[in-house]
């Protein structure tokens, strides 16, 4: 081989891909996020707290302390300000990421999954849509402005759009415009795509 040909990538012996080891959670951990710009990451624990960590330190920043049964989502907001978590206790509760500090808690709300809208000023979760505006004050569930499911239906407003037989239905959920992307408990992901006029 030529001298100016080199293989590529050269990796070092004994590298490791492993970069940090974020350790302090007592009880498995169900869901992790990453912050929008990445700097920071939220893990959500069976020992009913949520944790916020430097994500290139290791460090952690925040627990976030309030539930009382374990937490099994967690997603941050657009701007990175805000983490949303939800519980088995049936809260799902909106912090400051900074400071830690609760800011409003959401009850009789059962969800798997929680997802901020691109603006930030509405929480999906399975129960439907919460808005928080400037004031972080929260509406009761919108069911009526966007897909979601429920029930075993993919709905639209007041329409039930699609219902999803018993190996369609999902374990978890994400919405994107017109796009539902469903994670089944076998392990495959469905992406259905719906014409909204």
């Amino acid at each position: 081989m030529a001298n100016w040909i080199k293989r590529c990538p050269q990796i070092v012996e004994e590298w490791s891909s492993l970069v940090q080891t974020l350790e302090g959670h007592t009880e498995g951990v169900n869901a992790v996020a990453f912050s929008p710009n990445g700097k920071l990451v939220a893990s959500a624990s069976g020992d009913s707290t949520v944790r916020v960590w430097d994500a290139a330190t290791g460090a952690a920043t925040q627990t976030l302390e309030g539930h009382n049964n374990w937490v099994n989502a967690v997603a941050f907001s657009p701007n990175g300000k805000l983490v949303a978590s939800a519980s088995h206790d049936r809260t799902v509760r909106v912090w400051d990421a900074a400071t830690g500090a609760a800011l409003y808690i959401f009850k009789n709300c059962f969800t798997s999954t929680l997802a901020f809208s691109k603006d930030g000023l509405y929480l999906r979760t399975d129960e439907g849509l919460f808005i928080i505006n400037g004031n972080l004050q929260a509406a009761k569930p919108n069911y009526n402005s966007t897909l979601f499911v429920k029930d075993n239906w993919i709905t639209f407003e007041k329409l039930k759009l699609l219902w999803l037989p018993q190996e369609y239905r999902p374990s978890c959920s994400a919405f994107q415009d017109n796009l539902v992307v469903l994670g089944l408990p076998s392990g495959m992901v469905k992406v259905i795509e719906f014409i909204i006029r």
